[in-house]
């Protein structure tokens, strides 16, 4: 009995030392990668004045189509880390080059984007961001030839394509515009990229689990200007040096 108690004495204390490491392993990957993400807003400082609230997606390979995400807030012009890092989905086919998104190719675009409005299914949201009840009536346009291409509509459209906004899954319960091709809209350049819930790869959008999308939401705040900064750790390093 002695021998069987040292046994599993010894099993148990290798589990949890085993434990240990692993969370030690862990907390230095996080904070590794959000090094990186602090290096990437480095990087663009000069195109972030403005801003206070700094969603980061970004991953190694634009092929891949997991990232990372992290939440930045700036105070006394210092970038503190709110949340992260929280695993999200993109396109199909990753993240397209700088400027090279096009309409319906699956990718995630890179840059600089504002975030909002919100669109949700629900009647109210903890949020300091600017949101919607959606209904069937409201729909996206996804046609490059209509006029309203790429923006919202409530009720009849004559555009040959579009998304609703209120689905029979729960993709878009929380579906925050990522401000991508919109001011001014550029037929064919993309549409549609949005921020919601899902847990595979989008057409294009970034996915997140509801758990980590209602902590943000109740983050964010439009007084603080939120942008989304995301595309593959190289491009984003590269854009941000040439702009600086």
């Amino acid at each position: 009995m002695k021998t069987g108690y040292k046994i599993l004495t010894g099993l148990v204390f290798a589990c949890l030392i085993a434990g240990v490491i692993l969370t030690m392993e862990k907390k230095a990957t996080a904070k590794k990668q959000a090094e990186t993400a602090l290096n990437i807003i480095k990087a663009n400082k000069s195109a972030l004045d403005s801003i206070s609230q700094l969603i980061v997606v970004y991953n190694d390979n634009p092929a891949e189509t997991a990232a990372k995400l992290f939440a930045f807030e700036k105070k006394d012009s210092c970038w503190k880390v709110k949340y992260g890092p929280v695993k999200v989905h993109l396109g199909k086919d990753g993240f397209a080059a700088p400027g090279k998104k096009r309409e319906g190719d699956e990718k995630t675009p890179t840059g600089l984007f504002g975030l909002g409005p919100l669109f949700s299914y629900e009647a109210t949201v903890d949020t300091g961001l600017p949101f919607t009840q959606v209904s069937s009536d409201d729909k996206w346009i996804d046609d490059p030839e209509s006029d309203d291409y790429n923006k919202h509509v409530c009720g009849r459209t004559e555009a040959r394509s579009f998304e609703r906004l209120l689905l029979r899954s729960d993709a878009y319960k929380y579906c925050l515009v990522i401000d991508y091709n919109t001011s001014p809209v550029v037929r064919g350049m993309g549409s549609a990229i949005f921020f919601h819930l899902g847990s595979e790869p989008t057409g294009g959008c970034i996915d997140i689990n509801e758990e980590n999308m209602k902590e943000i939401l109740s983050w964010l705040t439009s007084e603080k200007n939120p942008h989304i900064l995301m595309g593959c750790t190289k491009a984003l390093l590269y854009t941000g040096k040439n702009n600086s």
